[in-house]
């Protein structure tokens, strides 16, 4: 027998996540009937104040059918080609987690492989002159990829920056046209059912009721229903990633413009750059037990690249997640769902991965346990690869000259990332685990950035003579400084791709 098909859904919360939300449901779900109500208030901010993106944004962009130049435009958005990491390993010293690939695979063998022979024959060219996202950022060069794959141009992968509240805007917009109801209210109480512990409704401040069937908790750190109405409980992670505030300030725009994200290890966290068209995002994510606030705050102001053009925004935050981010008929998506700081520019696709589950597994009004049980599990995995990721930054680092450096050092890794770094460590081995958002150039660019050092490479390598290795390796490298010198400047392929639609005073 068939059980009655979901018809209301209600997201509590609006910002990045809940228009996310909203516009993917909408897009999805059209001509099936479903009702998606958002309710949001002007009256509480969200926490957006510039974004860095990764490439499989790309996918969510795609589902929605959205103009890329168009939402640039709209966003005041800037490509991203990677992350700079500066002052992580030593002070002084800086490197780059580029998107795209290195070099060229050789049949079964895979690029870093060939080169880590190589560096064991002779000196060679720097790993990162081998990936054109990182030639072409540190050129400050631009160019949409190639979809020939026999095109260096096709190995170029690319993200974006942009306005987190522009987004939130133009998702709305989006969403509103296929159908979404926004309620412009503050919610004051859930009503549960007695014997289900279900959220039936929930009751806003004019008094209204708002039914549903299932519930998208969007609602930020707070969590109103996955956790103060359903109890999901929380797994903190401070132990391994202390930060627990940021102080958050925009300054004018800076040039050149950057085609990637910089973050800069500071003696009690690190600070983000993002730089958008009309202004660049900043940011000091500290740990609360290492420096004082108005310390971070003349700590942020002093390093600003370009005059403030806003007030500072404070955040505070307990990196991990909730145990349960799908309970009875509520699913936690954003930071309702759990926080990682966004070192790895990781924070929208954790509520793109959500959304992307949340449509695989959509429920009817039985709401099977095994479909929520596989949310978890799933959601669960991705957090914990993604916390690994950060937490490699911490602990393969050089720096003591700080209390906090001395103490996150200090701190025994995970066996999951312990299993990571002996493998690699060993002959440079790196493989993709189920499911997993980072892949194994991904892990390269951290591992290596970082200073770990393989004792070995892959004996397989050992097949291919020398002096057709490294005609092989400088036919690559030449054909990247080329296609690179070869490509605008960042700044002039966005003025004439998506040029912002705000004027240069930030208004619309």
């Amino acid at each position: 027998m068939k059980a009655e098909p979901i018809k209301n859904v209600v997201i509590v919360g609006g910002g990045t996540a809940g228009w996310m939300t909203a516009a993917a449901l909408a897009t999805v779900s059209q001509r099936t009937g479903l009702r998606i109500e958002l309710i949001e208030s002007d009256a509480i901010g969200t926490v957006g104040v510039g974004e860095a993106t990764i490439p499989p944004i790309a996918q969510f962009n795609t589902l929605l059918g959205l103009d890329e130049a168009a939402f640039l435009s709209a966003t005041e958005g800037t490509f991203k080609l990677g992350i700079e990491f500066r002052d992580w390993v030593r002070l002084g010293h800086s490197y780059m987690h580029p998107f795209g690939s290195y070099g060229r695979d050789m049949e079964a063998l895979r690029f870093y492989q060939l080169w880590l022979r190589a560096q064991s024959i002779e000196p060679t060219p720097p790993l990162g002159t081998f990936c054109l996202s990182e030639v072409a950022a540190r050129r400050n060069r631009f160019a949409l990829p190639s979809r020939d794959p026999g095109d260096v141009l096709s190995s170029l992968a690319y993200a974006y920056h942009f306005d987190a509240g522009l987004y939130a805007r133009f998702l709305r917009r989006h969403a509103e046209e296929r159908g979404v109801v926004r309620t412009e209210a503050r919610i004051t109480g859930v009503s549960q059912d007695g014997e289900t512990g279900f959220v039936e409704s929930v009751v806003l401040d004019d008094g209204r009721e708002i039914i549903g069937d299932l519930f998208i908790d969007c609602s930020g750190f707070r969590g109103l229903l996955i956790e103060e109405a359903m109890q999901a409980g929380y797994e903190s992670w401070a132990h391994w990633l202390p930060c627990d505030r940021a102080v958050a300030a925009p300054c004018a725009r800076t040039e050149p413009l950057l085609p990637y994200t910089q973050a800069t290890a500071r003696d009690a966290g690190w600070q983000w750059r993002i730089p958008l068209q009309h202004r660049t995002g900043n940011g000091y994510v500290y740990s609360s037990a290492h420096l004082g606030r108005e310390d971070a705050e003349g700590a942020l102001l002093s390093s600003l690249p370009g005059e403030p053009t806003g007030e500072l925004r404070h955040l505070r935050f307990e990196t991990g997640r909730r145990r349960r981010m799908w309970e009875g008929n509520v699913v936690a998506i954003g930071l309702s769902a759990g926080f990682l700081e966004p070192l790895e520019s990781t924070s929208i696709h954790l509520i793109q991965t959500a959304i992307h589950k949340l449509i695989a597994l959509f429920p009817d009004q039985r709401f099977a346990p095994i479909e929520r049980d596989e949310f978890n599990r799933l959601m669960a995995l991705q957090f914990e690869q993604v916390r690994d990721f950060l937490i490699l930054h911490y602990i393969q680092t050089e720096r003591r000259d700080t209390a906090f450096w001395r103490d996150v050092t200090a701190a025994e890794p995970p066996e999951s990332l312990k299993r990571r770094i002996e493998l690699f460590s060993s002959k440079g081995r790196i493989f993709r685990h189920q499911d997993e958002l980072f892949d194994e150039d991904n892990w390269l660019a951290v591992l290596w950035g970082q200073g770990v050092r393989p004792s070995g490479y892959d004996p397989m390598t050992d097949g291919l003579p020398p002096q057709d290795l490294f005609r092989m390796l400088a036919g690559m490298h030449r054909s990247i400084e080329r296609t690179a010198d070869a490509m605008p400047q960042h700044a002039a392929f966005v003025s004439r791709y998506c040029p912002g639609t705000l004027d240069r005073e930030g208004t619309p």
